[in-house]
């Protein structure tokens, strides 16, 4: 699939291209009295009658990007968009991002441009590949595609603080840079776009990189287009590619609809609830999946043509557990068998003697052993865990207990509560313990409050079924959970069951677990 409709590559020489019709754009040509040359073509934007070139500033001697607004000059309504782009333009000069190549300047046609030219974006020149370039053999991972689509989602959103909207909703209008990040490489926002362009843009560029397709109009012909449902709907990635993320692949398509649009759903209305999901996958890869994301032919759960092969890793787990109850239940007997002797020796011992009967002090009668006193237990080891789906932010779950609380592990934002008929009912950690303790305490540092948080021993796999050690309701800050633990463990799970609602979205952060029990 080829990303550039027809490039062409200007020669060293620097005379433009004098046997060139004056209204068409070719290598060579100049503009703007001279200062740019034209080098090659990038792409095309229909949409607002714009060309988008590599360039030459003759004056500063640098590579330029150069958003064409080509029209006839006596089309009033041309003029006037033109115009307005430009304006919008110029506004974007004075913002500066990571995800956005800066504005260096803003001209109308100049007397030596060919007759079709109504203005130019120039823009500093962004080293890298074609978005388009960059999915030609392929679809992307997921995690890879959320790392590469930070920084312009971090972009939208701070450019909408600003007041400012990017236009970032064509494919040949973003590049990414050798440093693996998408960037808006052709600023120059259409004269009627607004913020939920941007925002539809960011979903568009993101069900590109997970699917290799494009869902909104006005794309390159090479490019094919998003499928859509019986229903109109337009396919989730997820459908396409079960490799991807449930919550990756929701964030996409909601973030394509908007009141106006149809056969999308719609919900995700900022750059922010996009650049959420993002981080939270930026370290997501999925097991068993080729090079380029896509599963391999005997993974397929549906169509499997033989019955699965058991799992190495839970045959073993499953032996070493079966032994283990197997040695336990030895010992069992065998202090039973050691009761029952006693007691026959005591009583044949206490048959010559007479009874002896204890007096009714109370001072004299047995009392129970003290508690051991709890001590901190440090925590070695965490993996994510999640009752259905794919676990939450699986890249942060050491910052639940690196000792700072400046750190943190965050769930998804869901649309629907947790619990049954919601998409999961329990997201947290497996926590490994440095020593087998009798745990007594958990205390959970959070600023969401009105969380539940529930602790659960895990002795074999960990599941939802393990044994519930306590719960609480999380308050904002430190909220210590009293447990009821009486047999020693080395792993419990801490798992939140219900999520406060912010801005129409569940979520919930954890900063920091700290873990008190007596020795075993």
């Amino acid at each position: 699939m080829s990303s550039k409709p027809s490039e062409q590559i200007a020669a060293d020489s620097d005379e433009p291209g004098a046997d060139a019709p004056a209204e068409q754009l070719t290598p060579g040509r100049v503009l703007d009295h001279g200062r740019y040359r034209l080098l090659s073509r990038v792409g095309t934007d229909d949409r607002c009658d714009a060309e988008l070139w590599r360039a030459k500033d003759g004056v500063l001697g640098r590579d330029v990007a150069l958003t064409i607004l080509v029209g006839d000059r006596a089309d009033a309504a041309a003029a006037n968009n033109a115009r307005r782009t430009l304006e919008r333009a110029m506004h974007a000069s004075t913002f500066n991002h990571v995800g956005v190549a800066r504005v260096l300047d803003v001209v109308t046609q100049s007397a030596g441009d060919p007759p079709g030219v109504l203005g130019l974006v120039i823009a500093e020149w962004t080293h890298g590949t074609d978005l388009l370039d960059l999915v030609a053999e392929g679809p992307l991972p997921p995690g890879t595609a959320a790392r590469l689509m930070q920084p312009l989602a971090a972009a939208v959103e701070a450019a909408h603080h600003a007041g400012l909207v990017l236009g970032a909703d064509h494919p040949q209008r973003i590049r990414v840079t050798p440093e693996g990040e998408v960037r808006m490489a052709f600023p120059g926002p259409l004269s009627h776009a607004t913020s939920s362009d941007d925002v539809r843009g960011l979903g568009a560029a993101l069900y590109l990189l997970l699917t290799g397709r494009w869902a909104l109009g006005d794309a390159p012909e090479e490019l094919p287009p998003a499928p859509t449902g019986p229903d109109g709907n337009l396919v989730a990635p997820r459908t396409l590619r079960p490799a991807v993320p449930m919550e990756l692949s929701t964030v996409a398509v909601r973030a394509l609809g908007n009141p106006d649009s149809t056969g999308t759903t719609g919900g995700v209305r900022t750059g922010a609830a996009v650049l959420r999901v993002l981080e939270q996958y930026a370290t997501y890869e999925p097991t068993n999946t080729l090079s380029n994301g896509a599963p391999p032919a005997e993974s397929n759960e549906v169509w499997r043509r033989e019955d699965p092969k058991p799992d190495a890793a839970k045959r073993k787990k499953l032996t070493i557990s079966v032994g283990v109850l197997a040695v336990a239940t030895i010992l069992v007997l065998g202090w039973i068998a050691v009761g029952v002797i006693g007691m026959f020796t005591e009583s044949n011992q206490s048959s010559g003697t007479g009874t002896v009967i204890s007096g009714n002090n109370p001072g004299t009668a047995q009392q129970p052993p003290p508690q051991p006193q709890a001590s901190p237990v440090r925590i070695s080891e965490g993996t994510s865990f999640s009752a259905n789906g794919e676990p939450d932010a699986p890249g942060r779950i050491n910052n639940l207990f690196d000792g700072d609380p400046n750190t943190y592990w965050s769930t998804f934002g869901y649309f629907q509560q947790l619990g049954p008929g919601g998409i999961n009912t329990a997201t947290g950690a497996v926590l490994t313990l440095e020593r087998p303790a009798v745990v007594q305490e958990v205390v959970v540092n959070s600023p969401s409050a009105g969380a539940k948080v529930e602790v659960r021993q895990v002795d074999g796999s960990p599941s939802m079924e393990s044994k519930l050690l306590g719960s609480a309701v999380l308050g904002s800050g430190d909220t210590p959970v009293k447990l009821e633990g009486v047999a020693p463990s080395d792993k419990i799970m801490v798992v939140l069951t219900q999520l406060p609602e912010d801005g129409g979205e569940y979520s919930a952060r954890i900063n920091e677990i700290t873990v008190s029990g007596s020795a075993a």
